[in-house]
């Protein structure tokens, strides 16, 4: 698989190694994200790199001790009482610049809480100062971005650089594996922007395939995936499991979810704008209304896989446990177009957020939902549900960007126009302003209107 979308990353990350003095660098994502790539990218044949696990103090130490004896042979042959005699020693072998990197620091001060301390005062020594980088890098999303963000860390302040490393958005995914545009947007509706998931798909002769091989089969390799990422982050994982699940299902009103987990709101807020800053929910509100102020909003599963996994897996885990695949099948294959057809949505909103079409730049994108009144043909008012996929309003505010997105074939370009610009006169932002309709098709339309933006054409406006 071509390594792709980290060049800002990896220059940056080059560029700091091989600055005049020692550099500290926090490197932060989720599991799979690609730090360890990133980090392979850059390190040398003389440089360190340790990943911890969850053991004794005693034993990382030793096991961080043989690694460091790779460079500067018989340094294991000591035996170290604590880090900071371990590091220090390290900073005295050192000739010629170096890097360190302690990768799942978060195991690391687990078993030894007053490290950050430790390094903090390796960083600030007066007499004896590093001569060595030195990359932490973790999993646990919170800890990492408490360590150099939170005022009572003693770390705080103290980095050259943090990484907080995001998903690869959807337009790389077409290059990496070398997909035509519809099989990318497919296959970003189930791995999304993890780089993890991508080999693994890559290795299977389909996406179908990938899928039933790695997610809808009990010895697949993210069978289990929710649970190792939760575990990173979140200290109830029953609840956040739970939660999930509930969202995933298609309860997304708060109010809905707390009914469904027999508790109050109020005790949800924390769990709920946890797993929003960790990037697995998203709370969304309708075009036009304050995320802040909203009595609107959704909740809905931001990552594609999880989406798929609570959407797939969880409903059917009995009958993956006793390999009944018949119902397994049944569901995917009645599902699984929605499920793209939801992440196209999804994706045509990214692309047009932030983006100039037709001449034309727009702000952030956002579905709309609500009631409008419309007269029949009598003449008689007549209340209406509308939800329109893809809404946004020009940054000079003259223009409003109606579309409708559809991933089947066989649509009517002109009957799917027509029936947006029929409702425009009654949406409650429109105001007077100018409207322009598109399509966003999986395949041109019948009588297309000349309005139709295809998944390579989105693709091309992502980047």
């Amino acid at each position: 698989m071509r390594f792709v979308d980290r060049e800002k990353e990896t220059a940056r990350l080059q560029q700091l190694l091989k600055a005049d003095s020692p550099s500290f660098v926090i490197i932060r994502g989720r599991r799979r994200i690609g730090k360890s790539t990133l980090i392979g990218k850059v390190l040398g044949e003389k440089d360190i790199y340790f990943e911890a696990d969850r053991t004794d103090p005693v034993n990382q130490m030793a096991g961080l001790s043989r690694m460091v004896a790779h460079v500067f042979p018989g340094f294991d042959d000591a035996v170290y009482r604590d880090w900071r005699a371990l590091l220090a020693a390290i900073n005295h072998r050192v000739t010629e610049r170096i890097t360190l990197c302690l990768d799942e620091f978060p195991y690391l001060a687990e078993g030894t809480p007053s490290l950050p301390s430790v390094i903090q005062g390796l960083l600030d020594s007066g007499t004896d100062k590093l001569r060595y980088n030195l990359i932490l890098c973790g999993s646990s999303q919170q800890m990492m971005h408490n360590l150099t963000h939170d005022e009572s860390s003693p770390l705080y302040g103290r980095t050259d650089a943090d990484f907080g490393m995001k998903a690869i958005p959807v337009n790389y995914l077409k290059e990496a594996l070398d997909l035509d545009p519809q099989t990318c947007i497919e296959y970003y509706a189930v791995w999304g922007g993890v780089p993890r998931y991508w080999k693994l798909a890559e290795s299977s002769a389909s996406l179908r395939d990938a899928i039933w091989e790695h997610a809808l089969s009990d010895m697949g390799a993210l069978y289990e995936e929710p649970q190792r990422l939760f575990r990173d982050d979140m200290r109830d994982i029953v609840k956040t499991s739970t939660i999930m699940s509930v969202v995933g299902s298609g309860v997304n009103r708060l109010s809905e979810i707390a009914a469904r987990l027999g508790e109050p709101a109020t005790n949800l807020s924390r769990p709920l704008a946890k797993l929003i800053d960790l990037g697995y929910l998203e709370k969304e509100v309708p075009f036009g209304e304050s995320p802040k102020s909203s009595k609107r909003s959704l909740y809905r599963i931001a990552d594609p896989f999880l989406h798929f996994y609570n959407k797939f897996v969880v409903p059917n885990k009995s009958f993956i446990e006793l390999r009944r695949f018949v119902p397994v099948s049944a569901a995917y294959e009645r599902d699984f177009p929605g499920h793209v057809g939801y992440w196209w949505e999804h994706i045509c909103r990214d692309a047009v957020s932030g983006n100039e079409i037709d001449g034309v730049a727009y702000g952030i994108c956002r579905r709309w939902w609500g009631k409008i009144t419309m007269t029949d043909k009598e003449g008689k008012p007549k209340s209406k549900d509308i939800e329109l996929d893809v809404v946004a309003e020009s940054l000079d505010h003259s223009t409003i960007l109606i579309g409708e997105c559809k991933w089947t074939a066989g649509e009517n370009g002109r009957l799917l126009t027509n029936a947006i610009r029929k409702i425009v006169p009654f949406l409650p932002f429109v105001n007077g302003k100018k409207v322009i309709v598109k399509l966003f098709t999986k395949v041109r339309p019948e009588e297309d209107q000349g309005n139709s933006l295809l998944p390579s054409d989105v693709l091309r406006l992502l980047g």
